[in-house]
């Protein structure tokens, strides 16, 4: 029983992250350009902005869930079943999977020449994983392994 309770909180964790994740990547990369972006569609009113904000996070959300399953099903099950509870361990596996996600595992790839600095669309994904990893741990990554 304790272990079904685990999984169901598994899984709501995982969907808060996606939330959250989805969140962060659309103010990160929506909100600098916002008021143009809706001008440019005609859309004046405050709350049919708030709404399409919402809707591109609700969207957001559902393909983050959906591209990200396996791979973080993986971290997820590794990290339940080493027991691991840092905060810092779920925000770092929460970027790296992100950026892996965004980019590629060509890690390789993402030094770039000394006088330039990371892109801002890799912040943002850093940053998204990163709110996606410390949500989960807060739903469910504090007590993993606690069911042994």
């Amino acid at each position: 029983m304790a272990a079904l309770f685990r999984i169901m909180m598994m899984f709501a964790g995982y969907t808060a992250a996606c939330i959250a994740a989805s969140l962060v990547l659309t103010i990160g990369t929506l909100t600098p350009n916002w008021n143009e972006v809706m001008n440019s569609f005609g859309v004046p009113s405050p709350a049919v902005q708030s709404a399409a904000l919402w809707a591109v996070v609700a969207l957001g959300t559902v393909t983050i869930f959906v591209v990200g399953l396996l791979p973080t099903l993986l971290v997820m099950v590794l990290a339940e079943g080493l027991g691991l509870r840092s905060a810092v361990v779920y925000g770092v596996l929460g970027g790296l999977l992100a950026l892996a996600g965004a980019y590629g595992l060509d890690f390789a790839g993402y030094i770039a020449a000394p006088d330039v600095g990371l892109s801002h669309e890799r912040e943002v994904f850093a940053a998204a994983g990163i709110a996606g990893g410390l949500v989960y741990w807060l739903f469910a990554g504090r007590r993993a392994g606690a069911w042994k």
